[in-house]
C-alpha cells in the first residue's frame, strides 16, 4: 500500500490512509510522526487492531503512562496484559463500568497539563460507536495564538496558568481531593500561558482548562476576566474540527497544541474507546 497524507482543514488536521498497523516499517512511522507534527491531529480509519497492536505502535511515540489501577491488588494488576491501554466507556458489565468518563459532555481541555510535564501526545482508538452523540472537537492552538491581537499578546507574555488538578474533564472530583470553590484554591502546576512546541518551535495558547483555573498574580476578577477573554479564542469555530467516529478510527493528537472536548451521548447506548497517553521524556 501507498501512504498518503490528506489535510483536512489547510494545516491543521489530516488523513493519513494506505497504513496497516499490523505491518509498519519505520519509514511509515516516521511520516506518521512528521505528519502528527505538521497538522496536530491525524486520523487513521479502519485500524481494526487489538491492545498489543495499539500498545506497540503507541510507544513508537514515546514511554507511556500506565492505566489508573486504583485499589486493584498486586495479584490483580500482574495479570493486567495491556497496562498502558485504557478503556473509556458506558458500558457496564457485573454491574461494574468497564471504563472511564461514562457518557457524560467533557468541556475542552488538553489532557494532564495539570502535571509538571504534561503528554505530548494522545491516540483514541473507537470500538464501539454510538448511533448519534460523542463526537469528539479539536482546537487549533497554534491558530489561535496567531489570532491575538498585540497588545494581548504582549500583556500575557510574562503570565502563566494553574492548571487545576481536582477535577477530571466531566468536572467530577477525583479521589483524594478535598472539595473547594475558589480557583486560587486547587491544587495544580503552573505553566506559561504561551508555550513554545519543543520540537517546531512555533508558539500556541497553552490554556489546559476553563474551569478552576487561575492566572497568578491576578485579582481574582482580573484572572476571571482574562481566561474569559483567551477562551474566546481558543475555540472560535474557524480552529475547530469535528471529529464523527466510525468503529476502528484512530485519531492521535498533540496535545501541546491542540484543545479537545466530547459531546455526550445517550445513556442506552454503547460506547467503548482505547486510549493510550504518551509521557514527555523525562
Amino acid at each position: 500500500m501507498t501512504i498518503k497524507v490528506t489535510p483536512i482543514q489547510n494545516d491543521f488536521v489530516a488523513d493519513i490512509s494506505g497504513v496497516d498497523l499490523h505491518h509498519i516499517s519505520d519509514q511509515t512511522f516516521e511520516i506518521i510522526f512528521q505528519a502528527w507534527l505538521k497538522f496536530g491531529v491525524v486520523r487513521l480509519r479502519a485500524q481494526n487492531i487489538n491492545e498489543d497492536v495499539l500498545q506497540t505502535f503507541s510507544a513508537r511515540f514515546g514511554p507511556l503512562e500506565e492505566i489508573p489501577f486504583g485499589r486493584m491488588s498486586e495479584a490483580a494488576k500482574a495479570k493486567v496484559k495491556n497496562r498502558f491501554v485504557t478503556q473509556l466507556s458506558n458500558i457496564v458489565v457485573d454491574g461494574k463500568p468497564i471504563g472511564g468518563l461514562g457518557n457524560a459532555e467533557a468541556s475542552w481541555h488538553s489532557d494532564m497539563t495539570y502535571v509538571s510535564a504534561p503528554p505530548p501526545a494522545s491516540l483514541l482508538l473507537g470500538i464501539e460507536i454510538p448511533e448519534t452523540g460523542g463526537d469528539t472537537y479539536f482546537a487549533d492552538q497554534y491558530a489561535a495564538f496567531a489570532a491575538l491581537p498585540a497588545a494581548l499578546k504582549l500583556r500575557i507574555a510574562d503570565l502563566t496558568i494553574k492548571h487545576n488538578a481536582a477535577h477530571t474533564s466531566i468536572g467530577s472530583l477525583r479521589p483524594g481531593f478535598e472539595p473547594f470553590d475558589d480557583p486560587r484554591q486547587a491544587p495544580g502546576t503552573v505553566h506559561p500561558i504561551i508555550r513554545r512546541h519543543e520540537e517546531t518551535g512555533r508558539q500556541a495558547l497553552y490554556l489546559g482548562r476553563r474551569e478552576w483555573a487561575y492566572v497568578p498574580g491576578l485579582s481574582l476578577a482580573d484572572s476571571e476576566a482574562l481566561l474569559d477573554e483567551l477562551w474566546h479564542y481558543a475555540t472560535r469555530p474557524e480552529r475547530v474540527w469535528r471529529q464523527t467516529w466510525q468503529p476502528f478510527d484512530l485519531i492521535i493528537w498533540d496535545n501541546r497544541r491542540v484543545l479537545h472536548r466530547r459531546d455526550d451521548f445517550d445513556p442506552n447506548s454503547r460506547r467503548l474507546m482505547k486510549r493510550c497517553q504518551v509521557l514527555a521524556h523525562a
